[in-house]
């Protein structure tokens, strides 16, 4: 195991990977992508936004793993993504355009 500072500075990195990686994933999705942008994306833009959310997620067991042991880092890792999934969705709610900072190669129209 970790001394608690680097296992609280590896569980911020894993909160933070799947925060990432819940907002690549609803911006991979066409509606969403159009509260963000105000346009439609590309196949090539959609499926890099989808696999850099899919990674970030796979990042965000990873660093968790790391921490703890199996059986707690599973917890652990659903109660991260639970908490990004909620964050994502009040974001996409209250102020859309916000999750456009998680993609800065994707130009508005």
């Amino acid at each position: 195991m970790h001394d608690p500072a680097s296992a609280g500075w590896l569980l911020a990195a894993a909160l933070a990977a799947c925060l990432a990686g819940m907002g690549w994933l609803a911006l991979g999705m066409d509606v969403h992508a159009r509260q963000a942008w105000g346009r439609g994306l590309s196949p090539v833009e959609t499926r890099s936004l989808r696999g850099l959310g899919w990674l970030a997620l796979a990042a965000g067991l990873g660093l968790c793993l790391r921490v703890d042991h199996p059986s707690m880092a599973a917890l652990v890792w659903v109660m991260a993504l639970a908490g990004s999934a909620l964050a994502v969705a009040f974001v996409l709610a209250w102020q859309a355009r916000w999750l456009g900072v998680l993609a800065p190669w994707v130009r508005r129209q």
